[in-house]
């Protein structure tokens, strides 16, 4: 099933860094994520058929309100989660990167299980670095969203809480 998946990943990664992807992936996507999220009682991700997926639950770094976004994450291996804020290669931060910023305090839903997690900012060169690696091993060619965007995404390190 593995070498399947990774086949799969290969080729559907290049079509995610086309231009028409970038177009309508942020129109369609977020709905079509809700939809399903809805009818399986948040058991199921649409994309986390090919990646490790999670709903991040912030609190809205200026309205205070509770927000929920569905993520791409890759394990570090040490029992956390990393998340990157590359919006789609947009030219600007996405929202959930402002809300952990201002609230690092969280919460995600992985294959409908809650869980408490602190967010930070991975910012240390070598530490981003390494980062990327493992996302870029999880999904070949991530990283060029960031080179795309013209900006330095933000990659966060979610931590689990007692």
């Amino acid at each position: 099933m593995t070498s399947l998946l990774q086949v799969v990943r290969s080729v559907v990664a290049p079509l995610t860094r086309t231009r028409a992807f970038r177009r309508i992936a942020p129109v369609a996507l977020p709905p079509a994520e809700r939809f399903l999220a809805r009818v399986s009682r948040g058991r199921v991700q649409l994309s986390a058929i090919l990646v490790p997926s999670l709903v991040l639950h912030t609190t809205g770094a200026r309205s205070g309100e509770p927000r929920s976004t569905y993520l791409m994450y890759t394990p570090d291996g040490h029992g956390r989660a990393i998340v990157a804020g590359t919006s789609f290669a947009r030219d600007r931060h996405p929202a959930w990167t402002y809300n952990l910023l201002a609230h690092p305090d969280a919460a995600i839903t992985v294959r409908g299980r809650d869980m408490r997690v602190r967010a930070s900012l991975v910012e240390d060169d070598g530490e981003r670095g390494a980062a990327w690696d493992l996302i870029q091993a999880q999904w070949p060619g991530y990283r060029a969203y960031e080179r795309e965007s013209g900006r330095v995404v933000r990659l966060f390190r979610l931590q689990p809480m007692a």
